[in-house]
């Protein structure tokens, strides 16, 4: 028995040496990449270069450090080519950089065996299960993207063994449950942590008091859960804190008199519960919001030159009133009378209840877009928020009867791809003032024709993304209502993108407000711009109809990279085009060289399917065209079969800038 002990301590000696020897390489290949490849019956694209066949720097989405901690260069054609670095043990790795490759497995628990991991960005895959308790071994983690997965389980309390060095942690949009661990010390500040975003799970509790100590937070998301109870006065005494988001949860109660004075706008406290109040949200005990008092009105003063400033300063008397058989998140506002200008109506909708005129009392504005109707500018509030301003040329719009209806329809438009009405003013001349949040991102338009960098950034898959957005929010403007709303003037220029690629419609049903003769200028523009469906040469009315054929010119405008109109302003009659293509068997090559790139099968990744769509759209005869949610179905079954350039690892990081 002796002998058989001695035996077993001398084996297991033996091996101690070669289980020192085990590299980096080695524990991917035998743990991480199985665990991340999954039960997918085809071999991830990005995966399969992880091979002893393949030299070290030819492995995708990772970066090494050689045993000094000096990054590994592989720029010179050497390195790039040395099989020996394979089994080196002195290269450590150093980050995985994996975001949208398709991945469909978990994370094993070995992932904490990695001593020189510092960064793992794995986010927008399909990877599952529980974030391993291990994963807050990795002495030298201090960036972790998990995000758009769906992992579920609750978030292991390790993590916050990571706390010296974390500099940010990302897992929006999974199924995390339960409530947010506390660290195990008492004295944790996490004094490196900028950003923290736990928004889109499922996580519930109390707001988790101990975050308020993590003194050089900039950035925190816990939108999109279930947390209760109040908002600490803690959080608002948070002065490296400059981005915000407790919104759609259950918090209750009073805000912290703080917020009232700070850069954070009702947006990142909307869709809580009614009884959440106080600045920047309705007051507190004033019912439906907005308390009465003395209000400042608008007037927006012209200056000579390119940039125009618009002041803003009316003095008017207020009283509020309950409007009947209209929802509890509207209400309005009559201006009884006035020092200089007589009578006015303001209309606040949801989300725009903080948008007093004492507010924009000392606004000044610059012209974003002028046009025969009006004028838009994006105006900055005293607290440094941004809003835009349409302002109506005098007599171009319909009468106030006619008008404010149709409004409140266009004010109820909520969707994630419409960009929202919040209030809309109405003066003693005539003069009609609508307020919308403002996105500081370019339109379809820009990025499409005049960013040579946008262009390029704009792959199938992203494109495929933007179509599907706008086909969304026109679907939700369509079916979503009592009566569809008519966008009428559906264009790329009135898609705004932001930096993940989703798009939000601006000016719809415009058009619905307009008198006959300015209607018909945007039907003739339309026209102009090559968007103008054939059966509004004789009714001069856009129906949502019109609006399918204007989208299929969209979709078609995505696929083909070329801008619709007539040819003496550089437009194409872009169905023309492809018909001569589809005659000529030369359909390939009408569509745009950068969403040609990285596809293997233009059937299988959806372009066929796309072009058949938009042409279907497009038909002459307008009860042949689909409808929206048709259109919406159908772009949602023939998505891009690989959507890994959906975003780069630089889209998801820290600090990204908008890529365009």
């Amino acid at each position: 028995m002796l002998v058989l002990r001695s035996y077993l301590l001398f084996l297991l000696f033996l091996s101690l040496p070669l289980l020192s020897l085990c590299s980096d390489s080695d524990l991917l290949l035998k743990k991480i990449k199985p665990a991340l490849q999954g039960n997918a019956t085809i071999e991830n694209t990005q995966l399969s270069t992880w091979n002893l066949s393949t030299p070290l720097c030819q492995w995708r989405g990772l970066q090494w450090a050689t045993a000094t901690g000096a990054p590994l260069s592989c720029d010179s054609a050497s390195t790039r080519s040395n099989l020996s670095l394979n089994s080196d043990t002195s290269i450590q790795l150093t980050s995985i950089q994996l975001p949208a490759s398709g991945l469909q497995g978990y994370i094993p628990s070995d992932i904490g065996d990695f001593s020189s991991l510092q960064s793992i960005y794995l986010a927008v895959n399909s990877l599952h299960g529980s974030i391993p308790l291990e994963l807050g071994n990795s002495p030298s983690l201090s960036e972790i993207d998990l995000g758009s997965n769906s992992f579920n389980g609750s978030l292991p309390p390790s993590i916050w063994n990571l706390c010296d060095q974390l500099v940010s942690v990302r897992l929006h949009g999974n199924r995390l449950s339960g409530s947010l661990p506390d660290p195990a010390g008492p004295n944790h500040t996490c004094d490196s942590l900028k950003v923290l975003d736990f928004g889109g799970n499922k996580l519930e509790g109390g707001f988790p008091l101990f975050i308020t100590k993590f003194t050089g937070l900039q950035e925190l998301d816990l939108s999109a859960n279930r947390f209760t109870g109040s908002v600490p006065e803690a959080l608002a005494e948070m002065k490296s804190l400059q981005k915000l988001n407790l919104s759609s949860n259950n918090f209750t109660g009073k805000l912290p008199a703080e917020f009232a004075n700070s850069k954070f706008g009702a947006d990142s406290f909307e869709g809580n519960t009614a009884s959440l109040c106080g600045a920047p949200l309705k007051k507190c005990g004033s019912g439906s919001g907005l308390s009465p008092g003395w209000i400042a009105g608008i007037v927006i003063g012209l200056m000579a030159g390119g940039v125009v400033l618009a002041s803003v300063s009316i003095t008017l008397f207020q009283r509020r009133k309950k409007i009947k058989n209209k929802r509890i998140d509207e209400e309005e506002i009559e201006l009884e009378e006035g020092e200089q200008n007589g009578e006015g109506r303001l209309i606040v909708f949801q989300g725009g209840e903080h948008l007093t005129l004492e507010e924009v009392l000392n606004a000044t504005g610059q012209v974003m877009e002028k046009s025969s109707y009006g004028t838009v500018y994006k105006a900055k509030l005293s607290d440094g928020g941004n809003i835009a301003l349409r302002l109506l040329r005098e007599g171009s719009s319909k009468e106030p009867e006619e008008c404010v209806p149709m409004v409140r329809e266009l004010a109820r438009a909520r969707h994630e791809n419409l960009v929202p009405l919040r209030a809309f003013y109405q003066g003693k001349r005539g003069e009609k003032l609508l307020v919308y949040d403002y996105f500081p991102h370019k339109s379809l338009f820009e990025i499409l024709h005049e960013s040579t960098t946008g262009r390029s950034l704009l792959n199938w898959p992203r494109r495929h993304k933007i179509a599907l957005g706008v086909a969304r929010g026109l679907s939700h403007l369509h079916t979503g209502h009592d009566a569809p709303i008519t966008h009428g003037d559906v264009r790329s220029k009135n898609v705004l993108i932001d930096e993940l690629f989703i798009p939000r419609l601006s000016d719809y049903g415009i058009g619905q407000l307009m008198v006959s003769a300015v209607a018909d200028e945007l039907v003739s523009a339309a026209r102009a711009d090559g968007y103008k469906a054939p059966e509004l040469n004789k009714m001069k009315r856009s129906n949502p109809r019109t609006d399918v054929y204007s989208f299929g010119i969209l979709l078609l405008e995505l696929l083909m990279g070329k801008k619709p109109g007539e040819r003496q302003s550089g437009g194409f009659d872009l169905p023309a085009l492809v018909k001569v293509a589809v005659l000529e068997e030369t359909t390939i090559e009408i569509f745009d060289p950068e969403v040609l790139k990285g596809i293997r099968s233009p059937t299988e990744d959806g372009l066929v399917q796309a072009l058949k769509l938009a042409m279907g759209c497009c038909a002459p005869v307008a009860t042949v065209r689909p409808d929206m949610a048709e259109v919406v179905r159908q772009l949602e079954e023939n998505r891009p079969r690989n959507r890994s350039n959906l975003y780069s690892p630089a889209d998801i990081r820290s600090g990204a800038a908008t890529p365009y």
